[in-house]
């Protein structure tokens, strides 16, 4: 692949200013908590909604939702990749940190989905469960294959899941890891594997997150369940039934989204169990204090994905952007901010040409033996999600 220099600057660019990648995180305080429980519920079953008519044609804009800390950033805060997918194809992207957590975004817009309205937000980029939510109660547009060529750069093992078989609705924008990590000035000795959580010197210094199959997912591996395969109530009950003794013995001070590495930062917990590419971002903002890795017992392993709400009318314009960002040398370029891994085939001989030791990171492009730790939790049936949803919010309640 012919290197473009404007690529190699930008991702040098952003190896060298990780220092000033995430200034700012919402919190996930109790009106989020209210709002994940409003939207356990996940719709009725009465008719489903109709596409909004596409208007791209006539309005070259669009707004994109999605995750802090998600997207390359230069200095000045703009945001490179994005300024030139606006120069190439004129179309003005209005990118918004709009979610902290799936539950509470969700709740803030399932009743304007419901009706097929305009929710604000014409890409939204989810993980995998609540994805497979928004396909299969209607608020999702299909996407047009034909619109996105470079569609062909996603890495085979996403082509066809069972949420979205040939992803009909449903793109991948990045992936990572949950695993544990903590602070090494305070715990030289390190981590290897959930229980040591638990340690009595943690007491009231463990923080765990707000999504509850990273965090139910993580305590269930490390009880020996396969979170992929055949399991049910029994196994998730023993897993909610240690949650609950560790947050009501004080053991766990906080249950967070995003916010959470505010907590590491200011040293009210010194160890979490927490996402593969923030760790690298507090390091490069605080000096290298937090270690991160995939317990013994295992890791998950998700992905955020675009989609297009139902009452968008700018479905063009953002098949545009998903063509834009699967192109290998975009990808890596993003790569470089975000330290989570990208879904799209080439970006890592992309990366490799200008920064080998970005290319070598098993948090970005991960090899089998990594990947060999980590699980995807399964799907859940919308009966399920509801009562285990339900049993994790008592406990974020309590929290």
């Amino acid at each position: 692949m012919p290197e473009d220099p404007m690529i190699r600057r930008l991702i040098a660019q952003a190896r060298a200013s990780q220092l000033t990648r995430r200034s700012v995180l919402a919190g996930a305080g109790a009106g989020a908590v209210t709002l994940a429980l409003a939207a356990c519920a996940g719709g009725g079953a009465g008719a489903k909604p109709t596409a909004a008519a596409d208007t791209s044609a006539s309005d070259k804009s669009l707004n994109w939702a999605n995750w802090a800390a998600y997207i390359d950033e230069d200095d000045s805060g703009a945001n490179p990749t994005l300024d030139a997918f606006t120069a190439a194809t004129g179309i003005a992207v209005n990118y918004e940190v709009a979610v902290d957590d799936n539950n509470s975004y969700y709740g803030k817009v399932k009743d304007q989905l419901a009706l097929g309205q305009d929710i604000g937000a014409d890409a939204v980029c989810l993980t995998d469960w609540m994805i497979a939510r928004w396909i299969r109660l209607g608020y999702a547009q299909e996407l047009d294959h034909a619109n996105i060529p470079n569609l062909s750069n996603l890495t085979p093992s996403l082509q066809n899941v069972d949420f979205d078989e040939g992803r009909a609705y449903s793109v991948p924008w990045q992936g990572g890891f949950a695993g544990i990590a903590w602070n090494k000035e305070k715990l030289p000795q390190g981590l290897k594997s959930v229980e040591d959580l638990w340690n009595p010197e943690l007491k009231g210094r463990v923080g765990v997150l707000s999504e509850m199959r990273d965090t139910m997912g993580l305590l269930m591996l490390q009880n020996g369940v396969d979170i992929a395969g055949d399991w049910g109530d029994d196994e998730f009950a023993a897993a909610i039934d240690q949650l609950t003794k560790q947050v009501e013995d004080g053991q766990v001070r906080n249950i967070k989204g995003n916010s959470y590495l505010e907590d590491l930062k200011s040293e009210d917990t010194l160890a979490a169990i927490c996402w593969s590419g923030d760790i690298t971002v507090i390091n490069a903002e605080a000096g290298d204090k937090w270690e991160f890795i995939i317990p013994e017992a295992g890791g998950t392993l998700w992905n955020d994905n675009f989609l297009v709400p139902i009452g968008s009318s700018k479905k063009a314009n953002v098949e545009a952007l998903i063509d834009y960002y699967y192109r290998p040398e975009v990808a890596a370029e993003v790569a470089a901010w975000v330290n989570y891994i990208t879904p799209v085939v080439g970006a890592q001989e992309a990366a490799a040409a200008i920064d080998p030791e970005l290319a070598e990171n098993q948090l970005i492009f991960p090899n089998e033996e990594t990947l060999s730790t980590a699980h995807v939790f399964r799907s859940l049936s919308a009966a399920e999600e509801q009562r285990y949803q339900a049993d994790f919010q008592k406990i974020l309640l309590g929290a």
